[in-house]
């Protein structure tokens, strides 16, 4: 890597079958499962465009191109609604049709998330870059910088690899990644190990990596020479774990995980009452239900 070299690219993995969602997932990607009114990708592209990134690359896999169809444009839809300037669809269309261009590239065997980082090395050219997994929601407040851009401006500072973490309760240590470090200054840890998954009695912190990442291109070397671990797949963490030196960054953001139904539909209801024009009848809708008065 370059000294001096910014964050450019972007890296969203999304190839995964999403089994734990079946059978919804069966025909659909559990990337483009809706959250309000917006399918869950696009959030994390979103993120990613608003964090200044305008280079981004997405895996996805067989079966996926329901996510290349949704950011491409829709000529029919667009003359539809082209009258009616202020209508929320036109809005809503006229976004999708001002993003930036995205990259699209297919992992054709599962073979783990570090194997669909690993096919970006080409795109990314020997440039650090940011990975944004692709069924993890993360959400600043009004006046923070996105998630993201937070992890860009800690490499900015420390010119090593950024991995965000957040304390996680107790009964979900072992469905993380969990770092061993120590603090070295508010919110920034020096990282000497990542477990993936492990017994709560055995972890190392109650830290663990929340699906967002930005990596030196060291990560591609690693990758490339890497065994399979966990469930007979390339493990990114395996590889996190030889990176030089890498810090774990508390991020100021709140993280919606998609990675199964109930963690969807939670994060589907505390996303539609941060709406206004939805949470002024669904806030006494959902009190009703609390109440066991129905709707």
């Amino acid at each position: 890597m370059k000294g001096g070299q910014h964050v450019r690219k972007a890296v969203i993995p999304a190839a995964g079958l999403g089994t734990r969602f079946l059978p919804i997932t069966k025909a659909q990607p559990k990337e483009m499962l809706p959250v309000v009114d917006k399918p869950v990708i696009q959030y994390v592209v979103e993120e990613a465009i608003q964090s200044g990134i305008d280079d981004i690359l997405i895996i996805t896999g067989r079966n996926k191109r329901a996510i290349e169809d949704h950011f491409d444009r829709c000529f029919e839809l667009e003359v539809k609604f082209s009258h009616r300037k202020k209508d929320p669809f036109t809005e809503s269309l006229q976004a999708l049709a001002d993003f930036p261009d995205l990259h699209f590239i297919r992992q054709r065997e599962q073979k783990g998330l570090g194997d669909a980082v690993n096919l970006a090395g080409r795109h990314c050219d020997n440039e650090p870059f940011a990975v944004l997994l692709g069924d993890t929601i993360c959400i600043s407040p009004a006046k923070e910088k996105p998630c993201t851009r937070q992890m860009m401006d800690a490499f900015e500072r420390h010119r090593r690899s950024i991995i965000a973490v957040e304390p996680v309760a107790g009964n979900k240590i072992q469905d993380y990644g969990i770092i061993d470090g120590r603090e070295i200054e508010k919110g920034v840890y020096e990282i000497d190990d990542i477990v993936e998954k492990p017994a709560p009695e055995h972890a190392p912190s109650n830290l663990g990596a929340i699906g967002r990442y930005v990596l030196t291109p060291e990560i591609f070397f690693l990758l490339a020479d890497a065994t399979p671990g966990v469930g007979g797949e390339i493990q990114l963490t395996d590889a996190l774990r030889r990176l030089d030196r890498p810090l774990g960054l508390v991020t100021n953001c709140r993280r919606y995980d998609i990675g199964d139904k109930l963690g969807w539909m939670k994060s589907s209801i505390e996303l539609t009452l941060e709406r206004e024009e939805f949470a002024g009848e669904i806030r006494p809708f959902l009190s009703k239900l609390l109440k066991g008065e129905g709707s």
